[in-house]
């Protein structure tokens, strides 16, 4: 008896994580595509900003992101793994805060509109929030991860503040 109970808690462990890696792959696509929509601007536009003593060089973005992305994926597999009418709910705030990560880009860089791009931003730090708490109720450690990305998006409001107001 006691073997089968290892046997279905390794089974549930390798579920949940394959199930985790989808969320992981889905998220870094996600990123993939946003790097795309930043790609001409990056050279173009955005060096030509005034920009706060704060921001960190460029490749410092690119390894934030991709741990983010990563804890991300991490948390959604963990909610997912669950199959509530909760984790429902949650998977569909996850999916919201995906669009509007990506949104941020398409505004701030693809688009050129710090401003729209700032709203954006304060509408995905409440969704990933909203996300956290209800996670939180759910899978704690799903809620924990996400805790560096909210975070993140503080200092991401704040260099896209910066942006707003000084150019």
């Amino acid at each position: 008896m006691a073997g089968n109970d290892a046997g279905h808690q390794f089974y549930l462990f390798m579920k949940t994580l394959l199930t985790s890696l989808k969320f992981i792959v889905i998220s870094l696509l996600v990123g993939y595509i946003s790097m795309l929509l930043q790609s001409e601007s990056m050279t173009t536009w955005y060096p030509l900003l005034q920009k706060s003593s704060l921001t960190p060089p460029g490749y410092v973005f690119s390894v934030v992101w991709s741990v983010l992305y990563v804890l991300m994926g991490l948390s959604a597999g963990l909610v997912w793994s669950r199959r509530s009418s909760m984790a429902r709910v949650l998977m569909f705030l996850f999916s919201i805060q995906l669009f509007l990560n990506l949104f941020w880009s398409f505004c701030f860089f693809f688009l050129q509109q710090p401003l729209v791009a700032f709203v954006v931003l304060i509408a995905l730090f409440l969704t990933v929030a909203a996300y956290v708490i209800g996670c939180y109720g759910q899978r704690k450690v799903a809620a924990f991860l996400n805790i560096p990305y909210l975070l993140w998006l503080l200092f991401a409001t704040y260099l896209n503040g910066y942006v707003v107001v000084y150019n």
